[in-house]
């Protein structure tokens, strides 16, 4: 991966690698919604921007090693999706809040998890 140049470079080099699924998608699901923030307003430029960005951190999950098992599909199954929507003249009207809240998930799971290891932390310096 690396004779390619990536907007996200700290991550391809590596750090995006140990995040969690939780983390991973849930950073691809806050460029989802900034690209269909600036399509809604009908910014072209920024909206472009935000999806190459997203797909790029999609293409960085699907390229983990860990997620080549029973994951794999899924993820590549969304990353279609999510593009199809984003770039669609007549998108599907189901599916904007259908993927906001897959996204949502995620993103709750990271924060628990990180909330989690926090505590955990905390709690080892104590002792």
């Amino acid at each position: 991966m690396s004779n390619v140049e990536f907007i996200h470079s700290s991550l391809a080099d590596g750090r995006w690698f140990k995040m969690s699924i939780a983390e991973q998608m849930g950073n691809v699901g806050s460029e989802y919604e900034r690209a269909l923030r600036w399509k809604e307003r009908g910014q072209t430029s920024y909206f472009e921007q935000a999806l190459r960005r997203m797909l790029e951190l999609f293409d960085l999950t699907i390229a983990d090693p860990r997620w080549r098992n029973h994951r794999l599909k899924e993820l590549c199954r969304v990353r279609e999706i999510v593009r199809d929507q984003l770039c669609s003249e007549q998108p599907e009207p189901w599916a904007r809040q259908d993927l906001k809240d897959y996204f949502l998930g995620f993103g709750i799971l990271a924060r628990n998890e990180r909330d989690k290891a926090l505590a955990a932390r905390a709690l080892s310096v104590k002792q």
